[in-house]
C-alpha cells in the first residue's frame, strides 16, 4: 500500500472529563496503568490535573489521547452519554472491526446519527474531545488516528476509502441555470418566444428569477427557491437578468405570460404566479399537494 503522509499541524487542546448520568456500570478511560500529569498526542499536547483521577473512576472521554490504541471503547448503548463537543472519534462494528474515523463540532450528534443510518455497523466508539479546536486542530487529530490504524493493519478504515459515502453523505451538486442562447451575438434561428414555450412545456417545473439558483439577486427569488427547495421537487432554473445568455427575455416573458414583474413560476407549462401566490400556496398546503 502507498504511503500516506500528513502534514504537521501544531496547536493545543484542553483535556475534558465527561460524566454521563448514569456511571455505574460505564467503562473508565484508562489513559495510562499510573496517572501521569500530562501526556502527549502528535502535534497536541495537554495537561491533566491530578484531581480528575478519583478512586471511584468516573467516565473519562479524553481530549487529545496519546494515540488510537490507547482510547477505551465505549459501547455504542451510551452513544447518547456522549457530549456535543469537538473532536475525533472512532467507530467500531459489533466485531470490534474499525469501520470509520470521523470529525465533527458535535460528536454525540454525528455519532447519534451513525447509529440511525447504519446500526449494524455500529457497535462501539472511542471519543477524542478538543476545546476551543479550530478546522486544523481537528484534522491533524483525525490524520494521527487514521495513520496508526493503518500503521498497525495496513489498510484504510472501510468508511474513510474514497468514494464510500457511507458514513458522509455527499451533497448533491446543485443544477445549473439554463441559458436560452448560445450567446446575444450569435442569431436565433428559433424565435425566443418558442424557445420560453418550449422550456416551460418540456419541464415539469420552470422558475424565471433574478439572478442564479445559489446566488438569487432578490429576496422575491431567494424566497421562490427556498421554497422549491424545501418541496424536494425538479425544477429548472432561468436567470432573467444574464443578458449574455438570456438576451432580452425579460421583456419577452413579460409578454408571454402576460404578468409584468419575476419570479415567475410555471408548473406543467402554465403560469403559477409569482413569489405572492407561490408562498400563500406553500404555505396552506396547496403546493404540496400539487407536487405529489
Amino acid at each position: 500500500m502507498a504511503a500516506i503522509s500528513f502534514s504537521s499541524v501544531h496547536a493545543s487542546a484542553s483535556p475534558r472529563v465527561f460524566r454521563p448520568q448514569n456511571s455505574r456500570n460505564t467503562p473508565g478511560l484508562t489513559l495510562y496503568s499510573r496517572f501521569t500529569p500530562s501526556f502527549s498526542f502528535p502535534s497536541l499536547s495537554s495537561t491533566l490535573r491530578a484531581d480528575t483521577v478519583r478512586s471511584r473512576r468516573p467516565f473519562l472521554i479524553a481530549a487529545a489521547v496519546k494515540s488510537l490504541g490507547e482510547t477505551e471503547q465505549l459501547p455504542i448503548a451510551e452513544a447518547e452519554s456522549i457530549p456535543a463537543e469537538s473532536g475525533v472519534y472512532a467507530v467500531y462494528d459489533k466485531s470490534e472491526e474499525l469501520q470509520f474515523v470521523g470529525i465533527s463540532r458535535n460528536i454525540g450528534a454525528s455519532v447519534s446519527a451513525h447509529v440511525k443510518s447504519v446500526p449494524e455497523l455500529c457497535g462501539s466508539v472511542k471519543v477524542g474531545i478538543v476545546e476551543e479546536a479550530d478546522k486544523a486542530v481537528l484534522t491533524q487529530a483525525w490524520k494521527s488516528w487514521i495513520e496508526e490504524h493503518i500503521k498497525v493493519t495496513g489498510k484504510v478504515p472501510p468508511g474513510n476509502k474514497s468514494g464510500n459515502n457511507t458514513w458522509v453523505k455527499q451533497t448533491p451538486r446543485k443544477k445549473s441555470d439554463i441559458r436560452l442562447t448560445p450567446g446575444r451575438h450569435v442569431e436565433l434561428n428559433v424565435p425566443l418566444e418558442e424557445l420560453i414555450d418550449r422550456l416551460v412545456k418540456e419541464n415539469k417545473v420552470v422558475a424565471f428569477i433574478k439572478g442564479s439558483r445559489s446566488a438569487p439577486q432578490c429576496g422575491f427569488s431567494q424566497r421562490v427557491v427556498g421554497i422549491l427547495e424545501s418541496q424536494g421537487v425538479d425544477y429548472e432554473t432561468v436567470d432573467v437578468l444574464d443578458d449574455d445568455y438570456n438576451h432580452g427575455l425579460r421583456e419577452k416573458l413579460k409578454s408571454y405570460s402576460n404578468w409584468p414583474t419575476f419570479p415567475q413560476v410555471f408548473v406543467k407549462g402554465e403560469l403559477l404566479g409569482g413569489c405572492d401566490i407561490l408562498t400563500s400556496m406553500y404555505e396552506n398546503g396547496e403546493l404540496a399537494n400539487m407536487f405529489k
